[in-house]
């Protein structure tokens, strides 16, 4: 996962070097008498000082305030120098399936830093760049994140968490997965089968409750789903059991029936966390459909399934800014164990990081 986005960021900051040493080249016959001008002219005026300062404020750093800095070490990143690579990086992070917004957001924060900034001579620009997308980057996919396993640990008993999303994306494995990861840490769980109007719906989740060892709620295809929830929920509070994982039919936001399902489902079993499940493979269609669906009955975190089949990345770093709403967890394989947490530093790492570098 996030393969293209890695190589669209490493191109970046490339170009930024590349424009940053053009830069440096051109001022370079510059700077020696700029040095001597600037020791000359001490003596000179308040006045002249005020102008020179007034001209550098309107124009970016002077020569000479480059010179002094070079002379110490440092150097200055001119918006000049950021202008075409922001640019490219920006039309790269669309093509990447980045939502426009969330594009710009990481651009404009990139610049922001950059701007202006001064950098230690023992420092390349590629490093000082790779700190500010990394910066960037952070706080545009940790839109509130928070600790799902101390939420859990920390809620009355039992938790009941309710799934929701478009149909055939993994909603009814991702339940599965979810109870294994709850296991491994010490929680026990029931599932619900809240899908009551799908063929084969029960089977599927009976399945995998029976390979897990799990307890399962049905009832009868086109039963009450906010029943067989309910149900679940009155299950575990006289079995001691921790969290109740609810499925539901896949839906459309613009389907009104089954989103009157939903809103049921909140009035008769007030879950603690509603999860938007989708595909991480479908990219910009997710974003919008996490943004669709968190208007129509607001949801508490996002699962990206299928993010190891995912080259660019773009609904991961997107949904969570569109959204409001943490991505918690990405689906990364087709067994029971194969569900990540969404850990934002540990993303911007592996966009960042150089798998070559020894």
């Amino acid at each position: 996962m996030f393969d293209g986005l890695k190589d669209k960021l490493g191109r970046f900051k490339s170009d930024v070097e590349a424009e940053a040493e053009t830069e440096a080249e051109t001022d370079a016959d510059g700077a020696a008498d700029a040095v001597e001008d600037a020791g000359s002219t001490d003596a000179d005026d308040a006045g002249g000082a005020e102008t020179e300062t007034a001209a550098e404020d309107e124009e970016g750093p002077g020569l000479a305030k480059k010179a002094a800095l070079a002379a110490t070490g440092r150097t200055v990143i001119t918006e000049e120098e950021l202008e075409a690579p922001l640019e490219q990086l920006e039309l790269e992070l669309l093509s990447g399936d980045v939502e426009m917004g969330v594009a710009r957001e990481i651009t404009d924060r990139i610049r922001e830093r950059l701007v202006g900034d001064t950098r230690k001579q023992v420092e390349s620009g590629e490093q000082v760049v790779e700190r500010a997308i990394a910066d960037a980057l952070r706080e545009v996919i940790s839109v509130g994140q928070f600790d799902f396993e101390a939420r859990i640990a920390e809620a009355e008993k039992p938790v009941v968490i309710v799934f929701t999303g478009v149909n055939g994306v993994g909603k009814t494995t991702t339940i599965a997965k979810l109870s294994r990861w709850l296991e491994e840490r010490g929680y026990s769980s029931v599932l619900a089968n809240g899908d009551t109007y799908r063929a084969g719906a029960n089977e599927q989740i009976e399945e995998h409750a029976d390979a897990l060892g799990t307890k399962i709620i049905t009832h009868e295809q086109g039963g009450d789903p906010a029943a067989v929830i309910y149900d679940a929920v009155e299950y575990a509070e006289a079995n001691g059991v921790d969290v109740v994982l609810g499925d539901t039919a896949g839906r459309l936001h613009t389907s009104n029936d089954l989103m009157a399902q939903l809103e049921k489902i909140d009035r008769v079993v007030d879950p603690d966390m509603t999860l938007f499940v989708d595909e991480a493979v479908a990219g910009q269609d997710a974003t919008n459909r996490a943004e669709e669906f968190n208007e129509a009955a607001e949801i508490d975190g996002a699962v990206l399934t299928k993010a190891d089949a995912d080259s660019q990345g773009g609904a991961a770093i997107s949904i969570a800014h569109v959204t409001g709403k943490p991505i918690l967890f990405l689906g990364t394989g087709q067994g029971y164990e194969d569900l990540e947490r969404f850990d934002p530093d540990e993303i911007v790492g592996r966009l960042l990081r150089d798998e070559d570098a020894a």
